[in-house]
This record gives C-alpha cells, sequence and structure tokens, in this order.
C-alpha cells in the first residue's frame, strides 16, 4: 500500500431548490442561468476546474479536474476527488441561486472512507468537523437534518451521510415532481491491473485530454455501459479518467484513479422504479467488468425499497459476494442502502 497518493475516493454535494419568487414562474432554466463565470468563482472555491463540458435540453454535465459538476433547472450536482475542499461550494451556490429567485430546500452530501484521510484538509478532515461546517453554511430554514455512517463488515469501508430538508418546501416540491428517480453510488477498489492500465496514456502520447478520453472510452468498453448515452470523456496526464454520459434528463459518470496500490474507480447514474427490472442490473454489470474489482460498495438511495435487491442480482454473476447490507432513513432523501461486495474467491 502506498503511503500516500491520489485519493479517488469523491465527496459529493447534491443541493436541491425552489423558486419562491412568484415572478419565477418559468423554471425551464433556473440554475442553468448561472454564468460560466459564477461557476468558475465556485470551483475556484473547492479548489479545481472545468475540463470538458456538454447539455441538452434537460441539464448541462462537466468534467473537472477533479470529477463532475451537474447542473439542472433547481438541482445541481457537485462530486470532487483528491484533497479539494467541497463543502466550501455551499455558500457560493446558496448566494448565486438566490440571486436568480431560488431558495435552497434541500441538501444531500455522501462520501466513502478516504484512502488517506490524514492528508484531507478542513473542513474534510472527519465526518464530526464536515457535519458541523455544512450546518453552518445551510440556513436554519432546512430543520430536518440527520447525520449517520453507515458501516460494513469490511473496516476500512463505510459511508457516510448527511440530509437536511425544509418540510414546507419540500411537500410542494413533490407534488410538482414526485421523486421517482434513484441515485446509485458504486465505489470499487483493487481494480483488475491488466484493465486499470488502459486508464494509463501512453509514454510519448501528445494526444489531448478530449481525444486521449475518447480512445479509452471506446478501449475500455466504457462507451457499451449506456450505448444510449451521449459521453463526454477526458483523460489525464499520465493516468486518470473520468467521463459523463447524459441520456435524456439522466447523468452517468465515472471516475478513475488507476495507479497500482491505491487503485479506485467510481461508476454513478440514476434510474426511475419505472424503469424495466433488467435495466439497472444489466448497467451495473456491465460497469463493473469494466474494471473486475476485488472490493466494491454500493449505496442505493430511493423512495422505494425494491431498488437495492437488484444490486446483489447484479453482482452475484461477476463472482462478487454480498458481504454487508445496512439500511437506514433520511428526512426528504428516502432510504438510503450501503451494501458492500468482495471477490468470491476472498473470505
Amino acid at each position: 500500500m502506498a503511503v500516500s497518493g491520489f485519493e479517488g475516493f469523491e465527496k459529493r454535494l447534491e443541493l436541491h431548490f425552489f423558486g419562491d419568487d412568484p415572478v419565477v414562474n418559468n423554471m425551464e432554466m433556473g440554475l442553468r442561468l448561472l454564468d460560466f463565470e459564477s461557476l468558475e468563482k465556485v470551483l475556484h472555491a473547492v479548489q479545481c476546474t472545468v475540463v470538458s463540458a456538454v447539455g441538452n435540453h434537460f441539464f448541462d454535465a462537466y468534467v473537472l479536474s477533479e470529477s463532475s459538476l451537474f447542473v439542472y433547472p433547481t438541482k445541481i450536482i457537485i462530486k470532487t476527488c483528491g484533497t479539494t475542499q467541497l463543502l466550501k461550494s455551499i455558500r457560493p451556490l446558496i448566494h448565486f441561486a438566490n440571486n436568480l429567485g431560488l431558495t435552497l430546500c434541500g441538501c444531500r452530501y455522501t462520501r466513502g472512507s478516504f484512502i488517506f484521510p490524514k492528508a484531507q484538509p478542513f473542513p474534510h478532515t472527519n465526518f464530526k468537523e464536515e457535519v458541523f461546517y455544512i450546518e453552518e453554511q445551510i440556513p436554519n430554514n432546512l430543520c430536518y437534518r440527520k447525520a449517520s455512517v453507515m458501516p460494513s463488515k469490511l473496516p476500512s469501508y463505510s459511508w457516510h451521510v448527511f440530509t437536511a430538508s425544509d418540510q414546507t418546501y419540500m411537500p410542494r416540491f413533490a407534488l410538482k415532481s414526485p421523486d421517482v428517480n434513484f441515485t446509485v453510488e458504486v465505489c470499487m477498489t483493487e481494480l483488475d491491473r491488466n484493465l486499470a492500465r488502459k486508464f494509463f496514456k501512453k509514454a510519448g502520447d501528445s494526444k489531448t485530454g478530449d481525444s486521449a478520453g475518447k480512445d479509452m472510452t471506446a478501449l475500455t468498453g466504457v462507451d457499451n455501459i449506456n450505448p444510449g448515452a451521449i459521453i463526454c470523456d477526458f483523460a489525464f496526464d499520465p493516468c486518470g479518467y473520468s467521463m459523463n454520459g447524459i441520456d435524456g434528463d439522466r447523468y452517468s459518470t465515472i471516475h478513475v484513479t488507476p495507479e497500482d496500490g491505491y487503485s479506485y474507480a467510481s461508476f454513478e447514474c440514476v434510474g426511475s422504479i419505472y424503469d424495466d427490472a433488467d435495466d439497472i442490473v444489466g448497467t451495473l454489470k456491465r460497469a463493473v467488468q469494466v474494471f473486475r474489482p476485488a472490493t466494491l460498495t454500493v449505496s442505493t438511495t430511493s423512495t422505494s425499497h425494491e431498488v437495492w435487491t437488484r444490486v446483489a442480482h447484479a453482482m452475484e454473476p461477476l463472482g462478487l459476494k454480498c458481504r454487508s447490507c445496512v439500511m437506514d432513513e433520511f428526512p426528504a432523501a428516502g432510504s438510503i442502502v450501503f451494501q458492500s461486495f468482495t471477490a468470491a474467491r476472498r473470505k
């Protein structure tokens, strides 16, 4: 194990907003009206930059120097790895949203266990510090708050969750747009070495990050995970890879840190509880087969209790055995199920 290396495990922040100004009744654009200069200011506070971008009628997706940013009319998701200070984005995002007549009505922060926790700067030095920091940044109207560390049977893998919501806005928000979507966050470690090597640029390769990224997408089979998605990808120098996929109003994203000793890959996607049950099973299978990890965890956030059961169906045929499964309920976010898997050949 390396003493210190690049921290693959991401911190993830999701903020929901509501148009509280009667004049703002056309929410087709909402947060998407934020100009690029404002987004750059937010990312500067976090300590990362935009390297590539794509958008459609529903949302905008940005590949960052450290992970991804998704901007919907009333929702923003920012996911960063390394030693970024993700939570420093909260205050400027609230400020810029308020200028657009939008009020924060929901917040969700999640992350796995860092590989190199001692390398993390404030406010990410520990989960208690993170929760305290978030609570200082968000307004008092988000009064339904819950923080939890969800354990697993793998001692160094746990899932950290903080949610906050404003129940005066959330019911109206839910009535207008019932949350039938679910989010699946997959964290993979100890990647197959031969597959991980495909995420290194070749020596002397002078291709741009965009061009090399397209090559990696095709070479590794990432483009087969969701063949209908538009892919925005980027290869880092000398190694590493990020991709955002957009398919209608849904995103998917992959981030890879392929170095031996602390190899890591993440896959995240959204689905609907009305989808065919085989859809998420097939998607997860194809994503995990790109990396063949020895260990992985899956966090499923949904208002339905059915979705997480499909995860095991996707993993078992790949030789991955479920070692632990815990569930917890969070106000307005729904239920979060955290499962851990290891290669069946391991005890």
